[in-house]
């Protein structure tokens, strides 16, 4: 079970998010706008199936996937991959074959997930809370 995945993820914070959108290929609208979004990530888990769906007001996008088996990915950032999703510990890694290649990192660590994404040596950082129903 990946209970500690699992839930509504919000964004607190970002670094270094336009140097790699810009060497992702993302033009300087789209960086323009992704600044100004505060994105949340839904994440739910069924066996080795995961779901991770990633809104913002500007669009959402849906990953599903398998994990160790390839998948066709349309990444936020408009890319089409050929991903592969690996799971160590806490540790969600995908892999991501395309124009150009890019490795996203999700380590969950309690009520903290930190997302590294990495492009052509250029890596920025998203750091999201999960989202906890007032009692």
């Amino acid at each position: 079970m990946a209970d500690f995945a699992s839930g509504t993820w919000n964004l607190t914070h970002t670094e270094n998010l336009d140097e790699y959108m810009k060497a992702v290929g993302v033009g300087y609208m789209g960086r323009k706008i992704a600044a100004t979004v505060t994105p949340t990530q839904e994440i739910s888990v069924q066996g080795g199936n995961w779901t991770i769906r990633t809104i913002t007001t500007f669009r959402t996008s849906v990953s599903q996937f398998t994990l160790n088996e390839p998948f066709d990915e349309d990444t936020a950032d408009g890319r089409r991959t050929k991903s592969v999703a690996r799971l160590e510990g806490q540790k969600l890694t995908q892999e991501q074959k395309g124009t150009p290649d890019s490795l996203v990192t999700r380590v969950f660590d309690g009520n903290t997930m930190t997302m590294t994404l990495n492009a052509k040596g250029v890596t920025a950082t998203r750091v999201y809370h999960r989202h906890t129903d007032p009692q």
